[in-house]
């Protein structure tokens, strides 16, 4: 990318145009305060010198003018004219242009003095007109020249110089403005591949709180909301993988069983409508796993839809979940009449880990409430069994947590986990609710 794409080259630009802009301003008004300055001077000259020949002019008695010659009256005569008030000419340099000669003429004749002019000539002359007065009378007009080669040619150098000392100073400028500007980036551009880098292959990397300029402080915490974003979107990844995989296994396993079982010798008609029956069913069920689970990983404002009677989900779902323990009481208390706020598939994805949990530490009895609630329902799965440690009750919703890991039970530690991700998309939660014997956990839904 060239320099002038780059921020560094726009930023070092933009600042050089600014301080070009104010060369340019202080070089023309210096050499403009310059020319002024050098036009007095020679104005100054041109006063002294009318002055010098005024004291030379006498009037007689008969009113005509005289020139008193003085000492250095060559040096007076060097471009001095005097003219009477009637513009006749007392006295003119030798050899001087006639066009030289008019322009003093008029320049005398233009009224008191004072007056300044400039000829056209190659070698440019600046005239002064001066007054001669006599008892406060005005009886002649001295004009003065002196060359402008001079004082030009000292413009024309200090243009010069100007503009070179401006270009000189503008190429140091932006040296050093873009020297600058790319070391103040620099961290800029390594912090931003830091990220990348880390983003690609160790997100729970993190710039922290070291201590920094203002500018890179913000840009630190900003990289670092983007990594802990962007670990917060694989954790949820990686957890949906390990859901569906855990929430797949038994159904994958029921269909593998039974197409073993159809395989091993022949089946006769009703043998085959039977597993087939089985595979539908542990096909209907992967389908409806499916679909909860990516459902809630597709909800973004907190809610899933649908509603749904929670006597009607739970009721087949505790005898499901406790036909492999007939010696269970398996008791439901839920009314007809309280409706929750989330679809059945969704609440029986939610209620099935605990369930299943309830039914295998139960001892004799596995038992469900439901009430409803200000705008939420609370439905309690409890058991008799030897219930949930204190120091436990947050830790049973981690995911890959088990108590005891020799308990010699198979499943991945997932469960509990899958029902709060589901309970908390669909806007509730669920806890640990229990202080007696058995273990009692409450799940919350919104009401529907």
């Amino acid at each position: 990318m060239s320099a002038t794409r780059s921020l560094a080259g726009r930023l070092a630009w933009s600042a050089t145009a600014v301080v070009a802009l104010w060369v340019v301003l202080l070089t023309v008004g210096a050499n403009v305060l310059l020319e002024k300055a050098l036009v007095g001077e020679a104005d100054g000259v041109l006063r002294a010198r009318a002055e010098a020949a005024a004291a030379t002019v006498r009037v007689a008695a008969d009113g005509s003018l005289d020139v008193v010659d003085v000492r250095d009256d060559a040096a007076l005569d060097v471009g001095t004219w005097i003219f009477a008030v009637d513009g006749a000419t007392v006295e003119a340099p030798p050899a001087s242009p006639d066009d030289v000669d008019r322009q003093a003429a008029a320049l005398a004749a233009g009224g008191a003095g004072g007056r300044t002019a400039e000829t056209g000539l190659p070698d440019r002359l600046r005239l002064l007109a001066f007054p001669v007065l006599d008892g406060g009378r005005h009886v002649a007009t001295v004009v003065t020249s002196t060359s402008l080669a001079p004082y030009r040619r000292l413009e024309r150098l200090a243009w010069i110089g100007t503009g070179v000392l401006g270009v000189l100073l503008l190429v140091i400028v932006h040296l050093v403005l873009r020297a600058n500007v790319a070391r103040a980036l620099r961290p800029v551009r390594q912090m931003t591949g830091q990220a990348a880098l880390w983003s690609a292959g160790d997100v729970d990397r993190r710039f922290g709180d070291a201590p920094r300029p203002a500018e890179l402080a913000e840009l630190a915490r900003t990289l670092d909301g983007v990594l802990d974003r962007l670990a917060a979107v694989l954790r949820h990844e990686r957890q949906l993988s390990d859901e569906l995989s855990h929430e797949l296994r038994t159904p994958l396993a029921r269909v593998q069983a039974e197409i073993e079982l159809l395989r091993e010798r022949p089946r006769d008609a009703d043998e085959w409508d039977r597993g087939l029956a089985v595979v539908h069913e542990a096909a209907g069920s992967m389908r409806q796993i499916l679909e909860t689970l990516m459902a809630a990983a597709r909800t973004r404002n907190g809610r899933l839809p649908g509603r749904c009677a929670p006597a009607d989900v739970l009721g087949p779902l505790l005898r499901r979940s406790g036909a492999g323990r007939p010696e269970l009481d398996l008791r439901i208390d839920v009314p007809a009449d309280v409706v929750a706020g989330v679809d059945a598939a969704v609440l029986e994805r939610l209620s099935a880990p605990v369930l299943d949990n309830a039914v295998r530490y139960a001892v004799r009895r596995v038992w469900v409430t439901g009430s409803s609630q200000t705008g939420m329902v609370r439905l309690l799965i409890g058991d008799d069994g030897p219930g949930i440690a204190p120091e436990h009750r947050d830790l049973v919703f981690a995911p890959g947590w088990r108590a005891d890991a020799e308990d010699g039970h198979d499943g991945a530690g997932l469960g509990l986990a899958l029902t709060r991700r589901l309970a908390a998309a669909a806007g509730g939660a669920v806890t640990v609710a229990g202080d007696g014997t058995g273990a009692v956990v409450a799940i919350d839904v919104p009401a529907g």
